[in-house]
């Protein structure tokens, strides 16, 4: 079957992928930047990757007429507060639109369980994307979940980071909140199990795992599953914003991601029936299971995706190509050269880069500028990066997103994401001679920019010239 994959480069879509390639499919990847689809050459010879912004108008249908089913994986809840709901429906419609003139049979949608009266603006938005896919010239099979529990899941990750940087907490009234979290591979079971099957055509289902709990269970059961205790207690005076804020300080996520949470975190998100499980004999994890099977994959290096490498983590919204050639002109650099000895280590020292292994010099003045950047608003250090030892273009790096990673020319090229008065680069690059370039880039946006160039400039006299040394000693 040729099935379209819409967000392909999402958490969702970077686990279903390996999955549908399995079963035999022949799959399209839509997605807004074919640099930034973050797999290996061999899955990118299997696939077709087709760049389409469903936002944009599009004078040019690039959808193949013959595909016969489409996940559609789109949602804007990170990349906006005010709009994000007026995005996702638009995207829907123009979806609708474009596949109109092939031969689909069935879309698969990924929403969020919808039990509540009174729904939060992201939980209202994903049902009015339903209804409008409803409208559309195809069968539709809607899933809806709730958190969803897996490595690199946001849920995850938030949990994970409330619970080893706090073991005391004092938190807002929503952790008394009952919600039923699913793991990331029973929901995968899920979306791959509905493909072509016609006793869920036009219809909608919930699907949870098999515990219901509030939030602050969750966390107390995250803190039994790694083996220590956390206390939590509950204060009714923090406001919606207030709580945004605290999210945002303590855990890895983006400001615009926490305010869209803490607003869906005051529902209860409970399925409704378990009847989709029964049709296809699905055995759900528990909570503790997808905890412990999320550590493994972490433990084992095998995070296949990450929420925090989404291009609206960050600053730079689409088109990573347009920032690939580095500028000459008009703009600052400091440059560093050291002959090494053994190029393939210096290769593997480069391609560990930030996260846990930090950026090998001055890690304390790191850690200072990126909680500077993350009170100005930016990124950060929280997003760090997905995999230790494995880099594709696109990939959030700290507060850098990766432009270029080419081993075989021994080149990396990062592009900065923190909050700057103007653009930076940073590139690594061993030629034939075996000597290592380091070249920082920066082009100043006005007086500012200059002025904040050379007010640091003392500071990269020091870690620029021992990042290199220990890149090529470490």
């Amino acid at each position: 079957m040729k099935i379209l994959l819409t967000g392909a480069n999402g958490y969702i879509g970077m686990r279903i992928l390996p999955q549908l390639l399995d079963m035999g499919h022949d799959v399209v990847c839509a997605v807004r930047d074919q640099n930034r689809l973050s797999i290996d050459k061999e899955t990118r010879e299997k696939v077709e990757i087709i760049e389409i912004d469903f936002l944009d108008e599009i004078p040019k249908n690039p959808i193949p007429k013959d595909i016969e089913a489409a996940y559609y994986l789109i949602h804007s809840m990170t990349s906006s507060i005010s709009d994000f709901d007026e995005k996702e429906a638009k995207a829907a419609k123009k979806f609708n639109e474009l596949v109109s003139k092939t031969q689909l049979k069935q879309v698969i949608y990924l929403s969020g369980i919808v039990n509540d009266e009174q729904l939060s603006k992201h939980l209202s938005s994903r049902k009015n994307v339903e209804d409008i896919l409803y409208q559309g010239e195809f069968s539709l099979t809607v899933l809806r979940a709730g958190i969803i529990v897996g490595s690199g899941s946001s849920s995850f990750e938030i949990i994970r980071d409330l619970c080893e940087k706090l073991p005391l907490m004092i938190t807002p009234k929503w952790v008394l909140t009952k919600t039923q979290p699913i793991a990331i591979r029973d929901v995968i079971a899920f979306l791959s199990g509905v493909l072509g099957n016609k006793d869920t055509y036009n219809q909608s289902f919930d699907i949870g795992g098999p515990d219901v709990l509030t939030y602050k269970e969750m966390l107390h059961k995250y803190a039994k599953v790694r083996g220590f205790k956390n206390y939590i207690f509950t204060v009714p005076v923090m406001t919606p914003k207030l709580s945004s804020y605290w999210l945002y300080f303590v855990t890895s996520t983006s400001y615009k991601l926490a305010v869209n949470l803490v607003d869906s975190m005051k529902m209860e998100v409970i399925a409704k029936d378990n009847k989709l499980q029964q049709l296809l004999n699905i055995k759900t994890h528990s909570y503790e299971q997808a905890i412990d099977l999320a550590f493994k994959k972490i433990e084992q290096n095998q995070v296949i995706s990450s929420w925090k490498d989404s291009i609206a983590s960050g600053q730079v919204k689409k088109n990573l190509e347009k920032y690939i050639q580095v500028p000459k002109y008009g703009v600052l650099k400091d440059v560093q050269t050291l002959k090494i000895e053994d190029s393939e280590k210096t290769l593997e020292n480069i391609w560990r880069i930030g996260g846990e292994t930090g950026w090998y010099y001055g890690s304390w003045l790191w850690k200072i500028r990126g909680y500077l950047d993350k009170l100005n608003g930016g990124p950060g250090l929280r997003r760090g990066r997905t995999n230790p030892d494995r880099i594709f273009p696109g990939d959030a790096l700290d507060f850098w997103r990766v432009l270029l990673a080419d081993k075989k020319a021994k080149r990396l090229l990062l592009f900065a994401e923190m909050r700057l008065p103007g653009e930076a680069w940073l590139e690594f690059k061993i030629d034939d001679n075996n000597v290592l370039h380091q070249t920082a880039t920066f082009r100043p946006k006005g007086l500012k920019g200059r002025l904040y160039w050379y007010s640091v400039l003392p500071f990269h006299f020091f870690i620029f010239n021992g990042m290199i040394k220990n890149i090529a000693q470490a």
